[in-house]
């Protein structure tokens, strides 16, 4: 986890396809109720509740109270460790890929 005492991982945040696809909706808009996002999925007001709760906890979604209803909004910076992680490896396997390039480069000579 970041220093910035997030209750969940955020990769474990984004492990489920469920999850990703909100985090999706919510980057496509400003600002969602609940009661707007609830008909995207086949589930209840209460499952997609409580996956917008793991996505809070991980620091991905803002909510915010207005009259009756909650708004969620996404915080897309802590998805920068996913993609420090991801760009390590894209790194690594980059340099392996130009190694073997290399190496049956000189096989063929």
């Amino acid at each position: 986890m970041s220093d910035n005492n997030q209750l969940r991982d955020v990769f474990d945040a984004i492990a489920d396809s469920t999850r990703r696809r909100l985090i999706r909706l919510l980057a496509e808009t400003e600002e969602l109720p609940l009661h707007e996002l609830t008909p995207q999925f086949e589930m209840g007001r209460t499952a997609v509740s409580k996956h917008l709760t793991i996505l809070k906890e991980a620091g991905l979604v803002y909510d915010r109270k207005v009259g009756r209803e909650t708004r969620y909004r996404l915080n897309a910076s802590p998805l920068s460790e996913v993609q420090d992680w991801v760009g390590f490896y894209n790194k690594f396997w980059s340099t392996n890929m130009l190694r073997l390039n290399q190496l049956l480069e000189e096989e063929e000579e």
